[in-house]
């Protein structure tokens, strides 16, 4: 499978496939592809139906193959942003932010990761599930805005505010830190907690999570109330 991201700030992954090859989506990734290519929707059991529905991803998948030849599909981001590819193994599992897995190769496991530790996943932002990609095979992933990505050395921690971390490593781990000091909790603007991500592994980071976009747009919508704020 050959593929090509294109596109800013709305880009898109543009996939060849040969003749054999499979690629899986969430339902209504697909944006365009050639008049080859064949669709099977699955769910895969109740089980994984259940597991994408608490990682926040649609209850069925689309697998597209393409028939008498090569074929070509496409995936797009739904916000501005970014697409990256993760080359997925079982040395290279990776831990994901919900709704940012976009399409994979067939060979990609799409599951659902809780929290371990209820303090991180009530006020660190990030919720108590995410999605785990774990198999063999490529992801694209779609982030928010522009991204940054860190490898983090054993027991290095980078605090992040709320909504920037768009994937991590399994490897690593997440739990969350105090503001800290009266004053700077109730002016700083910050909130109480920061999450704070432990190594080792690869973290990857995203300037303008959905949440905080909507937030920052809201006072100059006239048929919304000022007041009203974005779940993170």
């Amino acid at each position: 499978m050959k593929y090509e991201i294109v596109g800013t700030p709305f880009p898109a992954v543009v996939c060849t496939l040969d003749q054999g090859q499979k690629m899986k989506c969430q339902s209504g990734a697909m944006s365009w592809m050639t008049p080859n290519m064949k669709m099977e929707t699955v769910g895969g059991g109740i089980g994984k139906v259940f597991s994408r529905a608490l990682s926040g991803d649609t209850l069925f998948q689309n697998v597209y193959y393409p028939e008498n030849g090569q074929g070509l599909i496409s995936f797009a981001s739904s916000f501005p942003g970014n697409i990256i590819a993760v080359q997925i193994n079982a040395g290279n599992e990776i831990i994901c932010q919900k709704s940012a897995f976009l399409a994979a190769t067939e060979g990609v496991d799409l599951s659902i990761f809780f929290q371990k530790k209820v303090g991180a996943g009530i006020f660190g932002g990030e919720g108590f599930i995410m999605q785990k990609l774990s198999g063999e095979g490529i992801a694209f992933l779609e982030l928010d805005g522009s991204t940054i990505e860190y490898q983090l050395q054993e027991n290095q921690q980078m605090v992040l505010d709320t909504g920037h971390l768009a994937m991590m490593s399994a490897t690593c781990s997440i739990d969350i830190k105090s503001v800290g000091g009266l004053k700077n909790t109730i002016l700083g603007g910050e909130g109480i907690f920061n999450t704070v991500v432990t190594g080792p592994g690869k973290i990857v980071l995203q300037t303008m999570p959905a949440n905080k976009f909507a937030n920052t747009i809201i006072p100059y919508i006239p048929t919304q109330s000022n007041n009203t704020k974005f779940p993170s």
